[in-house]
């Protein structure tokens, strides 16, 4: 079945992108696509907008697909394609990460492309590594070795273990109610919503639902999760803000852990999670009282995947988000369900 989109910008997009229009210092696919989203928030049909945009059916249904099921950014641009296979494995890019963080050859004042596509080759098996390959995966990792300013010393591997075996450690604890561990992050998350009803299910005929849908912005997932014992909590929010994740570290101390005497919270490096956010957000003497019963545990950076928080959003997404969900009213009662069946079984 064909499935259609309905493109609905906020005031706050369809001025973005006049702007962007106005502007004109974009690249070229990035104003067209600008342009389709204008014109299909209009009302125009696809036809029209092929017909006075230039662009083919085939980038209007992506652009109109990525702004409904992903963002207004992500429809902006460009959409990741296929391509041959790797060259560098998981370790071998791990190689190449370490290396272009090391100190370059001596009588070299720095690494350079070429010297890291050398070294490469005589660390690995490969015959040859070509310059784009070792480019385009030290783009990936927001590395420029060629670069003076660029922040690199040799404590940051120290630093990885030390927070690993830190995070770890309070994994491995004996359950103590009087000092939780709670894992802590966020998740934002699309609220899509169909265009016409579904019609449901019946003996002999499967549930029916309409091709076309449209995106009705979006909300924010704070969620908690207890290292040891079977307890979470999802917070449904419009934004992750410093005042959102302050609140969220209130709720800790007043309503989830009362009784605690230090609450240890597993956390990611977000710039938005630390104790600045909490003075920012209340008075000195409130924001004093919330954190002397919380101890801010962090994962090392590029590894938030070591929160086990992060295995529960993904259960959250696979139980209860894997749907069309329209409004925030009707996300936080399925959420609230879901998590009350989890507790109950």
């Amino acid at each position: 079945m064909n499935i259609r989109y309905r493109v609905d910008l906020t005031a706050e997009e369809r001025e973005q992108l006049k702007q962007m229009l106005s502007a004109g210092n974009c690249a070229a696919r990035k104003l067209k696509r600008a342009q389709i989203l204008l014109a299909a928030d209009s009302g125009a049909s696809d036809e029209e907008i092929e017909r006075t945009i230039g662009a083919s059916g085939s980038t209007i249904y992506r652009t109109k697909r990525r702004f409904v099921e992903c963002s207004l950014k992500a429809a902006l641009s460009e959409e990741p394609r296929p391509g041959a296979e790797r060259k560098l494995t998981g370790k071998e890019e791990a190689l190449l990460i370490a290396t272009a963080c090391s100190k370059p050859p001596v009588g070299r004042g720095r690494w350079t492309l070429e010297l890291l596509a050398g070294e490469m080759v005589k660390l690995t098996d490969h015959e040859d590594i070509s310059r784009e390959t070792i480019r385009r995966r030290l783009v990936e990792n927001d590395l420029k070795p060629w670069r003076k300013e660029m922040w690199c010393v040799p404590e940051v591997d120290a630093e990885y273990v030390a927070r690993m075996e830190d995070v770890l450690d309070l994994y491995n604890e004996e359950p103590d109610s009087r000092r939780p561990v709670v894992c802590f992050d966020e998740s934002p998350t699309q609220l899509i919503g169909e265009a016409r009803e579904p019609i449901p299910a019946k003996p002999g005929q499967l549930e029916r639902f309409d091709c076309e849908y449209r995106r009705n912005g979006t909300a924010n997932l704070f969620v908690f999760l207890d290292a040891h014992k079977s307890w979470r909590k999802v917070k449904v929010t419009d934004r992750r803000a410093a005042e959102d994740f302050a609140a969220c570290m209130r709720d800790v101390v007043d309503l989830y852990y009362p009784k605690a005497e230090k609450i240890r919270v597993v956390l990611d490096n977000l710039s938005t999670h630390s104790a600045s956010a909490l003075y920012q957000t209340f008075p000195a003497t409130e924001a004093r009282r919330i954190l002397r019963r919380i101890e801010f545990h962090y994962t090392p950076r590029h590894a938030s995947w070591l929160n086990m928080v992060e295995i529960e959003i993904g259960v959250m997404r696979a139980q209860c988000l894997d749907r069309r969900i329209g409004n925030r009213e009707l996300l936080a009662s399925e959420i609230a369900a879901w998590v009350l069946f989890g507790v109950q079984f």
